[in-house]
């Protein structure tokens, strides 16, 4: 059995968090990232409360040298040479406006972190696992890359990028063991939705035909599964997780 090193990124919280904890229960040695030292030590206590392996580490998604350094963090944390041959991209942002009020500002920063550090940190990760011949890569999309949604053209656009990205990489990489596939939640109970006005939150409700918003854990829950010897023929997928928000 391949010895399974996992990385995270965005995994101070939320849906990156409950990621984080489903690898260390498999007992995958796991590395989350997160934008501040502060959110880097969370993940790290996360990790020791269950006994696994691993720590959190500071990752700049908007840096062009952001998946460079992480890479080397990694080798300093004895991570190397094999790590990680699981990649979860979860770091992400939003800067929502209408598409006559954006600013370019807001298009390049939103694409270039939600997107851009797919590209950077996938293809720093993709060395190790074409060399193993084993590897998963799972990107973190959004039910909204499917439907589109008023408001978030920037954030839209990443997202359904990202579910094109991991079409294509699927093809390259496939034949060396390595898959790559797309989650894409709806609406999931996080300090993001806990936002919301009780109003917005019973418009959204009677949107969704399952009543309810799903939760971290059950994103975690098909994350792990497509890290599973189980899911090894699936490659180029993206799994709609949205309560049956959208249905294609």
């Amino acid at each position: 059995m391949v010895n399974r090193k996992a990385l995270v990124t965005g995994a101070s919280g939320g849906i990156g968090s409950a990621i984080v904890g489903a690898f260390v229960a498999a007992g995958y040695e796991t590395y989350g990232t997160s934008t501040s030292d502060a959110g880097a030590e969370k993940i790290t206590q996360l990790i020791e409360q269950g006994g696994g392996r691993g720590c959190g580490l500071h990752f700049d998604a908007a840096a062009a040298d952001g998946a460079d350094k992480l890479m080397s963090a990694l080798k300093d944390k004895d991570c190397a040479p094999n790590a990680p041959n699981i990649l979860v991209n979860n770091a992400g942002i939003t800067q929502d406006n209408l598409l006559m009020r954006l600013s370019d500002d807001d298009w390049s920063r939103v694409l270039d972190i939600n997107l851009g550090s797919v590209f950077r940190l996938s293809k720093a990760c993709l060395r190790g696992m074409v060399k193993e011949r084993w590897g998963r890569i799972i990107n973190i999309s959004s039910v909204v890359a499917l439907s589109g949604n008023p408001g978030q053209s920037n954030y839209v656009a990443s997202k359904a990028g990202m579910i094109g990205f991991t079409k294509s990489l699927a093809a390259e990489v496939a034949a060396r063991g390595v898959t790559v596939n797309c989650v894409a939640p709806g609406f999931i109970e996080t300090p993001m939705t806990e936002a919301l006005s009780e109003e917005q939150r019973e418009r959204v409700m009677e949107r969704i035909p399952a009543g309810r918003f799903g939760t971290a854990d059950e994103v975690a829950g098909v994350v792990a599964f497509l890290c599973s010897d189980a899911a090894a023929y699936m490659t180029g997928e993206t799994i709609n997780l949205s309560g049956g928000l959208y249905m294609r």
